[in-house]
């Protein structure tokens, strides 16, 4: 398997636009409705690394001060403010819309959004609940000729697409057990996401195992494919949280393994906690964490793999975005991969209010997604080909 490095590069096989797309000559012209800590500390580190694909042309904030604070961080005119998104929405110049408000204003502003004609990037996750998560994928068949991605960074993340690639190859055989652990404090804490008062205050099922849950589950279905019937309990382990804040699971997966996964957001202090996924099969064993790769095979040997930078999700996002615009390239994070990511967590909140199994299907709905693809960048044959990545393998060593 080869690994390669470099700084990010346009690829010539450019397919023909649409009406709907910008001038292939210039970036995608976006547009930001809401600018608080998300777009600060996720989006803008993303974006701005990409000053050939994106232009930020117009923000929007209900509150003025937040949007004067993204505009000195963003080195952005005052002048392209408005605190109605309306507006916003309104300008010829604003090619694709990144929303990024609370869970339940999501809905309503992608509508619109997708009325004007704006392709759009939506936070996670699609709605408060399942009826509102329908609604978005009733959206996406309404307007066909837009591009419609939910910002799951983590089907992007270098360490977890290297790790899947693992797998895909047979590094660990036939998988079998699949382990998830995501255990730490959340309470209110200036400067980030737990102060503010929605998220603490949730007008959204299953609070903070909704909101981070998700990724979890992006994670399980990206490594070890679709769950298929799971059974969970509950604890409400968070005086700060309105809501449920600790949860343990156990899965069945599509291809026949078994899987279990513990979450914790808690009030109290704590310790010694790693967060990681383990992959166990009938060849071997993978474990992934934030950043690191171990390969151990069945003689014992043990392959580690370091990938930097660690945060590389919401770059590999926003390049399939600009893509998918100007190329019609697919996209992993749609809109229906995002909800099967949300009905996971909806069935198991169904699981633990009824103590019972329940088989991860929604009424109504058309059959799954069959699992969640491997992005790799446009045009390229190896797995991190024109990325700003460095991926080292470090020797093999005896366990």
């Amino acid at each position: 398997m080869a690994f390669l490095a470099g700084n990010p590069t346009t690829c010539a096989e450019d397919a023909p636009l649409t009406e709907s797309q910008p001038d292939a000559q210039g970036p995608i012209r976006l547009g930001i409705i809401g600018t608080g800590l998300a777009v600060k500390k996720l989006h803008w580190p993303a974006l701005v690394k990409l000053p050939d694909r994106f232009a930020v042309v117009a923000f929007a904030n209900r509150t003025r001060a937040t949007a004067e604070e993204f505009a000195g961080l963003a080195r952005l005119s005052m002048d392209d403010y408005t605190p109605d998104y309306q507006e916003l929405l309104r300008r010829d110049d604003v090619d694709a819309v990144l929303v990024c408000v609370p869970i339940p204003r999501l809905l309503p502003i992608a509508r619109e959004s997708l009325a004007t004609g704006k392709h759009v990037i939506c936070e996670k996750p699609p709605g408060v609940d399942l009826a509102e998560a329908r609604q978005f994928l009733d959206l996406v068949d309404r307007h066909p000729r837009q591009k419609f991605m939910m910002t799951e960074n983590f089907f992007y993340r270098d360490d977890l697409r290297l790790a899947r690639s693992l797998v895909d190859g047979g590094a660990i055989g036939r998988p079998q057990l699949l382990l998830e652990k995501w255990v730490h404090q959340l309470v209110p804490t200036p400067g980030d996401y737990s102060i503010t008062p929605w998220r603490y205050k949730p007008e959204y099922r299953g609070g903070p195992l909704q909101d981070g849950g998700v990724h979890s589950i992006a994670t399980i279905r990206l490594l070890g494919g679709d769950i298929t019937s799971l059974y969970a309990r509950t604890e409400w382990a968070n005086k700060t949280m309105d809501a449920p804040s600790a949860m343990a699971m156990t899965f069945g997966l599509a291809g026949g393994a078994t899987g279990n996964c513990v979450w914790g957001f808690l009030g109290n202090p704590v310790l010694d906690e790693v967060r990681d996924t383990r992959l166990y099969g009938s060849e071997g064993a993978l474990i992934s964490s934030r950043g690191q790769v171990r390969l151990i095979r069945a003689d014992g040997s043990i392959e580690e793999y370091r990938v930097e930078p660690t945060e590389s999700g919401h770059y590999n996002m926003f390049l399939n975005f600009h893509d998918a615009v100007m190329r019609d390239e697919p996209i992993v994070a749609t809109v229906r991969q995002s909800f099967e990511n949300m009905l996971v967590v909806m069935q198991a909140l169904e699981s633990a209010a009824g103590g019972r199994q329940v088989d991860v299907v929604a009424a109504g709905v058309p059959p799954g997604t069959g699992g969640v693809p491997l992005w790799r960048p446009h045009g390229a044959r190896e797995l991190f080909d024109g990325l700003a990545c460095a991926v080292r393998r470090i020797p093999s060593a005896p366990a």
